[in-house]
């Protein structure tokens, strides 16, 4: 299967010009995301839809495949296939099609408040691969109620496996998954952490053990057992590490 860059911008098509004036927003958005990428370990990435390109890609390197942000920024898209295998490229695809037919599908007034996160491979320096996530989210739309610029925050997938494809709105309270062999969004239930559950995960991310939190919540070891099952269960993840990677990205804890 061969593929291009333009084949991720097909299913997206502008009916007016967006000008210079329109761009000057933009700049706002850069200095802004220039200050956050001091603080976060994320990579930022602002993509242009009109400009089927980056606007700005953050220093932080740890996602970056050993280039520069400059040369991220230089290659664009083309920095996917020079840096991500095959198989996942042509998921990637799939995902891109499918995630721009869903978003015409949301209400204009609520498009705003969507994002879409998924994992994939990037393969670094030495020939391993990494499994990222990607989440996107519009921050500007054109007249249309298109998707112009959109925020794509880049950090490490708490998964095993690429995949994992979900268009989620935390103010709404929606979730969609995507299922890739059907090639169908099916609506999922957001998943809710109970008190004790959130207890148990906010101690274990200070650091305390099992035993440790048992003693401080005065509740058998057994029992933080038991609750740190039913998390694992409701996540969707097999480890500790997961489960608190998952709550924190999905604003569980």
């Amino acid at each position: 299967m061969s593929i291009s860059v333009n084949d991720f911008f097909a299913p997206i098509s502008f009916n007016d010009t967006i000008d210079d004036d329109a761009y000057k927003q933009v700049d706002l958005l850069i200095n802004y995301l220039e200050s956050i990428s001091e603080i976060t370990y994320q990579s930022i990435y602002l993509v242009d839809y009109y400009k089927r390109t980056f606007l700005y890609v953050s220093r932080n390197p740890l996602f970056l495949c050993g280039r520069t942000p400059g040369e991220v920024l230089r290659y664009g898209y083309q920095f996917y296939f020079k840096h991500v295998p095959n198989d996942d490229l042509e998921m990637l695809l799939k995902i891109n099609e499918a995630g721009f037919s869903f978003f015409k599908l949301i209400p204009k007034e609520d498009r705003m408040k969507y994002s879409i996160s998924y994992d994939f491979h990037l393969r670094q320096p030495a020939g391993n691969l990494v499994l990222v996530n990607h989440k996107l989210k519009p921050l500007l739309l054109d007249e249309y109620s298109n998707p112009w610029i959109v925020l794509c925050l880049v950090s490490a997938s708490p998964h095993s496996s690429p995949g994992n494809v979900q268009f989620r709105s935390n103010e709404l309270q929606k979730r969609y998954d995507y299922d890739i062999s059907k090639n169908a969004w099916e609506a999922a239930t957001i998943t809710k952490l109970n008190r004790r559950e959130k207890e148990i995960l906010i101690l274990t991310a200070q650091g305390y053990t099992i035993a440790q939190i048992a003693s401080k919540l005065f509740i058998s070891i057994d029992t933080i057992k038991f609750h740190r099952k039913n998390t694992f269960n409701k996540l969707g993840v097999k480890r500790i590490s997961e489960a608190l990677s998952t709550a924190i990205e999905q604003s569980l804890i």
